[in-house]
């Protein structure tokens, strides 16, 4: 898909981000990967990216990384766009989005290198390597401790061709807001801090948001985006209190949750979550049962 051709499939909806399920072993479950995309895929989303953040790109192997990219593929079969994660290192990531390129996807999205607190010109020359590895459309994920200066990502937009979004993971609407308008059009922009965060950036104009619910329950992602979207401020503020808050509230009690509380929620609701690969940690067990009175509410979600 011609970078182009991406950016108009993104212009608004939900993406997902599907965990990547491992066994009791913590070798990869592939099968159960595919049972969720075809629950997933029941549901008119935007796009899916995978693997990525939620689906522990950091936990995985270059050859278990095309694995799940070539199993995502297989099961999607051409129905929404497909997206990988790249990061790690330079080599890595260039290595990861080739091979992605290769087995067929269609954009890149380039999470931040493991060494944090680099100079912004290492961190251009990252991004920049990441998106001349391909003739993919590249999406920049800013999260964690990248959270550049809109002249930063000016100066990427304009060395950058093949780069069609940005991805904020900050939350940070007042700075995200200034990014926007300095950039303007050259780029989509894209609220990837969560499902908590959607009423914010929808009121600054974003209309795309990827979502971690998508995994578990793509129906209620939806219907926060069309609330949001249309400006239904009751629909949305019953949605946040009665089903999104608990689940952040829980997923912000320890660094890792904002998987391990999404695989476990998988499993309580019967799809396929697993344990997660050191270092994040399983939730406890008696966060599990918490989680497992926030879930029969959800049952009837669709």
């Amino acid at each position: 898909m011609k970078p182009n051709d991406l950016r108009s499939k993104l212009t608004s909806g939900v993406i997902s981000f599907p965990l990547t399920p491992f066994k009791k072993d913590l070798s990869l479950d592939l099968e159960g990967h595919r049972r969720n995309l075809r629950y997933i895929l029941k549901y008119p989303l935007t796009a899916i990216v995978c693997p990525a953040g939620t689906g522990e790109l950091y936990s995985l192997s270059p050859e278990e990384h095309l694995a799940v990219v070539k199993a995502t593929l297989k099961e999607v079969d051409g129905r929404m766009p497909v997206l990988t994660g790249v990061g790690f290192n330079y080599p890595i990531a260039i290595q990861l989005a080739k091979n992605a390129a290769k087995a067929g996807v269609d954009g890149i999205l380039a999470l931040p290198p493991y060494f944090p607190g680099a100079d912004e010109q290492g961190l251009f020359d990252y991004y920049k390597a990441i998106g001349a590895a391909t003739k993919l459309g590249l999406l920049v994920y800013s999260r964690d401790w990248v959270n550049p200066s809109a002249s930063f990502v000016q100066k990427l937009a304009d060395a950058v061709p093949n780069l069609i979004a940005w991805k904020d993971g900050q939350a940070d609407t007042r700075r995200y807001q200034i990014i926007m308008d300095k950039v303007g059009d050259r780029l989509h922009w894209i609220g990837g801090a969560g499902d908590d965060a959607v009423p914010a950036y929808y009121s600054i104009g974003i209309r795309t948001y990827t979502s971690s619910i998508a995994v578990i329950r793509p129906g209620l992602s939806l219907q926060l985006h069309h609330a949001a979207a249309s400006g239904d401020r009751d629909t949305l503020a019953h949605l946040m209190r009665e089903f999104v808050t608990p689940l952040y509230a829980m997923r912000s009690r320890r660094k890792g949750y904002e998987v391990s509380a999404m695989k476990t929620c998988a499993d309580i609701l019967g799809l396929v979550g697993g344990p997660c690969r050191p270092p994040l940690p399983d939730v406890k067990p008696e966060e599990v049962r918490e989680l497992r009175a926030m879930m029969a509410k959800w049952k009837n979600l669709r």
